[in-house]
């Protein structure tokens, strides 16, 4: 972050479009739209952009009490899952000249355009605007030489006629703000590049197009589909009284899975107190639901390893190709958190099968300790994460 000298000379720069300066505590809105237009990088500084609470204007300072609370409701921009990939982002509490004031420190996206509900900001000189078609082509062009997520990479093979439009008609309603669409005249083409499934410079989809809305994701991405099994006992070897392999675009593969889990899960009477008896789960559903969304969002795609979803008799497990990724590592898992598959994580959120970013984990484990479960065990190498759930017991 920055030091003292730094800040001053950026609160005084009232003609820097790398600044904007704010005295409200509340207007989350157009905080994200501004952490949306840095995050795009317009003028291609390749620097960080700063949003500063708690500074006027002409560069004076409000006298801002920044709290906890409201360090917290800005980290919250980044996971809430409005702006979309998540950009990377720091958040500090400076006090200069006896005044308090907090800073958003928003580094540019390797992956732009970046939105935020569906909307791409930009900073025109000191102003932030609506990025227009020519600037979102700009931006999607200039993702070329950025992008380094598999996800985004050119799938050579599938040309456009490897799309599903129905399947991303129905998407881009979701993803893209309606009033973006109603003005949109652009070639389909231009309009899979502005979400990153498309590359224009070499006329394929991105590995994210296949695996969203290919008509055969699996020709291009062999280990794209989840294995499923569901066993009487406790071991492998057992005769599986169900087994499928899961696969097609990924908003099919998600929704199959939503039912599967739903059938792993019986409910019956179990006590709940001293003075009676009640129906409960031998599974929290959204819990696995959690992990079965975090295992297909994580995964190595370039690896030709399915997702594995196996029902045992007592518990079930879920393994993921590709270790931890980025920052995570077991020492610090699931505090900290990186994307493979940025592209995949925002269309899952657009979908619906992911409400919030970095939380899964916590969320699931949270929701197994209301219901009465064992915390879920996670194994981590180079290859691979596998979480085992066990059943409440009776």
């Amino acid at each position: 972050m920055l030091d003292e000298r730094e800040l001053k000379k950026l609160m005084l720069d009232l003609e820097s479009d790398r600044v904007e300066r704010t005295v409200s505590t509340t207007s989350t809105d157009k905080f994200s739209q501004a952490v949306c237009a840095f995050a795009n990088d317009m003028p291609a500084h390749r620097q960080p952009g700063y949003l500063l609470l708690g500074v006027n204007d002409d560069g004076g300072l409000q006298g801002l009490s920044v709290t906890d609370e409201l360090l917290k409701n800005l980290g919250g921009i980044r996971s809430d899952g409005n702006v979309l990939p998540p950009p990377a982002m720091n958040f500090a509490k400076y006090t200069v000249d006896g005044h308090e004031l907090a800073v958003v420190e928003v580094f540019p996206s390797d992956i732009p355009p970046v939105r935020y509900k569906g909307r791409v900001y930009i900073r025109v000189g000191p102003r932030r605007a609506i990025a227009n078609e020519q600037e979102e082509r700009i931006l999607s062009e200039r993702r070329l030489g950025l992008a380094r997520s598999f996800d985004a990479r050119p799938c050579a093979e599938a040309g456009i006629e490897e799309l599903s439009t129905g399947l991303f008609d129905a998407y881009r309603r979701e993803a893209i703000d309606p009033g973006t669409i109603a003005a949109n005249h652009r070639p389909i083409e231009h309009q899979l590049a502005s979400l990153r499934l498309f590359d224009p410079e070499r006329r394929c989809l991105t590995h994210a197009g296949v695996l969203l809305f290919g008509k055969n994701p699996r020709f291009y991405l062999p280990g794209a589909y989840v294995q499923y099994l569901r066993l009487p006992g406790t071991d492998l070897t057992d005769i599986p009284d169900d087994q499928a392999e899961v696969s097609g675009d990924l908003h099919s593969v998600l929704r199959e899975l939503e039912g599967r889990l739903r059938l792993a899960i019986q409910t019956r009477m179990r006590p709940s107190s001293a003075l009676g008896e009640k129906m409960l789960p031998d599974y929290p559903e959204w819990a696995l639901r959690e992990l079965l969304m975090n295992a297909v969002m994580h995964r190595n795609y370039d690896s030709n390893t399915p997702v594995r979803f196996y029902v045992f008799g007592d518990h079930i497990e879920i393994q993921s190709p590709g270790g931890l990724y980025g920052e995570a590592t077991p020492q610090n898992f699931p505090t900290r958190n990186s994307y493979r598959n940025p592209v995949i994580a925002e269309a899952m959120k657009s979908l619906g099968f992911v409400n919030r970013f970095g939380y899964g984990v916590q969320r699931a484990q949270a929701l197994l300790a209301q219901n009465g479960n064992p915390e879920a065990q996670f194994e981590f190498d180079e290859h691979a994460v596998l979480v085992k759930v066990y059943r409440r017991p009776e």
